[in-house]
């Protein structure tokens, strides 16, 4: 069984602690991987050594990035913010593409990879980008690009698509291609301008609460590769 990387939300009540939500685990379980679990409170120069062990990254969704990291004063509608996985979580994107390990960037992990390569965030969509889809709870359509390594994974032009978040990507890192967005323009999926044989699909749903195998089978099937190379 093939070991991949999934990132987790930090929480504290009387002690610190991990948490991820099952969703997750049963996903990529379900497609033959085994998820191991990195938290985000971890030295983000260890980072090389955990991913080397495995065959792909999963960024998780979870809190707003802070916008600190992309040089943006904070919004009064962010929400909040955990500083230290931002920076764990940007270390792991880019030590992933210079081992050449696959990626799969799930709602806010869409949105930290993209600023991890350069790229900025609408910081509250209702109040920023005022139009027709509640982003934060309304199931909408989204438009793939046809020629896009997103279309030949879920062989579909259109996804209709659960959606909770506020935040979306706003400048689109130059390493980054947008390959999916709703009728009101906000990106819904990045995949890599130039992938060169390196596997990356950033998606701004959750497709771990639908049963949208397509994706992570993929995903699998891309982790699968690294390791019988490694």
């Amino acid at each position: 069984m093939t070991l991949v990387a999934v990132t987790a939300a930090r929480r504290s009540d009387h002690h610190e602690g991990v948490l991820l939500r099952t969703a997750y685990v049963q996903a990529l379980e379900a497609v033959g991987l085994a998820p191991v679990v990195l938290p985000t409170s971890m030295n983000p120069s260890r980072t090389a050594v955990a991913l080397r062990s495995t065959g792909g990254l999963v960024l998780s969704g979870g809190e707003d990035v802070d916008p600190a990291m992309y040089g943006a004063p904070p919004h009064p509608r962010l929400g909040p913010v955990d500083r230290q996985r931002d920076e764990v979580e940007a270390t792991l994107v880019r030590t992933a593409l210079d081992l050449g390990i696959p990626i799969l960037a799930i709602c806010r992990g869409m949105q930290i990879l993209n600023v991890a390569l350069g790229g900025t965030l609408h910081q509250d969509l209702p109040s920023e980008c005022p139009g027709p889809l509640a982003h934060d709870a309304e199931p909408h359509d989204v438009a793939i690009d046809p020629l896009s390594l997103l279309c030949r994974t879920v062989k579909s032009r259109t996804l209709n698509t659960n959606s909770r978040h506020h935040q979306a990507l706003k400048d689109v890192a130059p390493a980054l291609t947008v390959v999916a967005r709703a009728r009101d323009d906000v990106v819904e999926a990045v995949e890599l301008r130039e992938p060169a044989g390196q596997w990356l699909i950033g998606v701004q749903w959750h497709p771990e609460d639908r049963p949208e195998v397509g994706l992570f089978r993929a995903f699998a099937e891309a982790a699968l590769g690294v390791q019988a190379v490694g």
